[in-house]
């Protein structure tokens, strides 16, 4: 695989596009009745410019609020609208794979329900991954979140630098486009912890990215919190990496180290003073070192075997519960 990532400040339209390719836009949605309708208008007119045909498949991700009435209307309103509800609310990941699935286009284009992604930078990213790209990210200029969630997605970053390469995992976002062909790379993942990103790397993809406008959010609030970012990167590292297994590794060397330099101490002041180390202190700091060394490696194959667990037992990624739009 080779990850060829670039990055502009180009701003302007570009010209037009010799190969104009259909493009499938897929949007988690989550509680979002108050941006849907902005966002869909603003898509209808982009996807006009830069594609021969084209969709706009919104998953409704089990929201509480009215958006699954947001999107049938969506979809009685625009004949390029189609709409799945999901039976419960599975995750951001979860939706996109359900929205990647059921997309029918060359061209594949995610982005955020909230408006922070604009629509209007679709044609730059789909020109980008038409010069030889399969996955071009939308890497925004200036992020426009809050402390705790810019401090939680470099956290996820970091989760990712060992699937996707440090270089890579540095520009990724949820604004992207990709070559639709890459989904038969997973077309037989079915285990209930999902993420993009690492998937897209299975079928052996060219990476690039280009900075784009991220607006601040306008509408609603966001529904990621710190909790549910760490137990995304806590998926990503137990999931599609062994690198928790090798830290418990190491760091089970590293004690094993320390207690022969323990014994090997002991000996020497035995032989060379005739006493051994008193006091109860010391010996209870050694137990305690090895007892959370051993509570350490077996907590890590603990998360690999409740993956495991869920994997066998079938658990799917998600569930449809009902469908809009044409099909």
């Amino acid at each position: 695989m080779s990850n060829d990532v670039t990055g502009s400040t180009n701003t302007s339209a570009g010209s037009p596009l010799l190969v104009r390719p259909s493009v499938s836009v897929v949007v988690p949605v989550y509680n979002s009745t108050e941006s849907l309708t902005e966002l869909v208008a603003r898509l209808n007119p982009v996807l006009v410019e830069v594609a021969s045909s084209f969709e706009v498949i919104l998953v409704n991700d089990g929201s509480a609020d009215r958006s699954a009435e947001v999107i049938e209307e969506l979809a009685d309103r625009y004949a390029f609208v189609r709409g799945i509800n999901l039976m419960r609310n599975y995750g951001q990941h979860n939706a996109l794979l359900c929205g990647i699935r059921a997309a029918k286009s060359e061209l594949i284009v995610t982005l955020d329900d909230d408006l922070q992604n604009p629509p209007e930078e679709v044609p730059r990213l789909v020109r980008k991954l038409l010069e030889g790209y399969d996955v071009v990210y939308g890497t925004p200029a200036r992020q426009q979140h809050g402390l705790w969630r810019v401090l939680a997605s470099q956290i996820t970053r970091v989760a990712l630098q060992e699937v996707l390469g440090a270089k890579t995992a540095r520009h990724v976002s949820a604004f992207r486009v990709f070559r639709t062909e890459l989904r038969e790379g997973f077309a037989g993942y079915h285990s209930p912890f999902v993420s993009i990103d690492p998937l897209l790397t299975w079928a052996g993809a060219r990476f690039a990215s280009l900075e784009v406008q991220h607006d601040p959010r306008r509408l609603g609030v966001s529904h990621y919190s710190l909790k549910k970012l760490l137990i995304h990167s806590l998926n990503l590292a137990t999931v599609f990496t062994t690198v928790p297994l090798q830290v418990a590794s190491i760091v089970g060397f590293s004690a094993t180290l320390f207690g022969f330099g323990v014994l090997c101490y002991v000996l020497g002041r035995y032989f060379m003073q005739g006493s051994s180390v008193q006091g109860f202190p010391f010996l209870a700091s050694i137990i305690a070192i090895f007892s959370g060394t051993q509570l350490f490696a077996i907590g890590v194959i603990g998360e690999y075997l409740a993956r495991m667990h869920f994997r066998l037992m079938g658990r799917p990624p998600y569930a449809i519960r009902s469908q809009t739009g044409s099909r």
